[in-house]
């Protein structure tokens, strides 16, 4: 990746060139479910939750590289959907894979599955055979949060990312607060559970963790357990003050915050504008744009000019 062109939506480098910018945590559907979601309502109770609206919106690869084009975004990650069937979530990696094959320096891709499924340990190995980039985003919508049980279900997956080294991104929000569409009864013992449940593979919570890095201040054990832990920022804006941002880079640590948007919910210019009034400095800007994820994900960062 060479330097780009400046946009006025892009986020400025002190140095006159833009950051490169990874968008960790963004969806596509499949052009069916696109075009007829009612027909995947019924039987899919994570889907009819977050898109049985028709206000809910949903895109297709075009529809993103054209975002990311007009935002200035460099890289985007493409999550796959925590399905129940089977053959939902095939067809749901396959058509990730198909986009991140067609836009290989633009879009990386995580496959999901259903962990508690039969097949699971057949798709995970498939879709690492097609050369995804890591796993996500996993969430557990409709149980009474990431139990215990939910845990060991993603013990083969996990045992296997952690083999061929690649991340995993889970659902989490915070667990207090106002109530929307996606919160999930997840606490942070539970957040927690998970991580040291986990502590070799390479993770990453969605939506700030819902804050659990605060615990990072206790003497012991915690920051030691969030070792390969990192934090998105997806749906940061309808959550968080800008802040957050700044504090987060303090106690999570500037090498762990990913930019994520969560688009199609909400576009990268209004997260350009939170971080700007946030404080975050600009090294830790940096990092959060772009760097931190180049090197979890493996692939090149865009050079700055000297």
């Amino acid at each position: 990746m060479g330097f780009r062109m400046i946009r006025k939506s892009d986020p400025m480098h002190e140095n006159g060139f833009a950051h490169m910018i990874v968008d960790v945590h963004t969806h596509l559907f499949p052009r069916d479910v696109r075009q007829h979601r009612a027909r995947y309502v019924g039987n899919e109770p994570a889907f009819a939750l977050l898109y049985e609206s028709e206000k809910a919106r949903m895109i297709g690869t075009e529809e993103l590289i054209a975002s990311m084009d007009e935002n200035g975004v460099d890289v985007s990650v493409v999550c796959g959907f925590p399905w129940i069937s089977e053959d939902i979530c095939r067809m749901h990696n396959d058509y990730i894979h198909e986009a991140a094959a067609a836009h290989p320096d633009r879009l990386k891709g995580l496959f999901c599955v259903n962990p508690f499924g039969p097949h699971a340990e057949k798709e995970t190995e498939r879709c690492l055979k097609n050369g995804f980039a890591g796993a996500g985003e996993f969430a557990f919508y409709q149980s009474e949060g990431i139990t215990e049980t939910a845990i060991d279900s993603l013990a083969p997956i996990m045992w296997r990312m952690r083999e061929v080294d690649l991340p995993v991104l889970i659902h989490t929000n915070e667990p207090i607060g106002h109530v929307y569409p996606g919160k999930t009864g997840n606490t942070l013992a539970q957040i927690y559970a998970l991580v040291k449940a986990y502590p070799d593979n390479r993770i990453i919570l969605g939506h700030w963790g819902g804050g659990i890095f605060f615990f990072n201040l206790l003497k012991k054990e915690v920051r030691e357990a969030f070792g390969n832990v990192y934090f998105d920022t997806a749906a940061s804006c309808f959550l968080y003050e800008p802040d957050i941002y700044r504090i987060a880079a303090e106690l999570a640590g500037e090498d762990k915050i990913l930019f994520g948007t969560d688009y199609p919910l909400i576009g990268p210019r209004r997260y350009y504008k939170e971080i700007d009034a946030s404080g975050l400095a600009p090294a830790a800007r940096e990092k959060l744009y772009g760097k931190n994820a180049a090197q979890l994900f493996g692939f090149k960062p865009r050079e700055t000019a000297k």
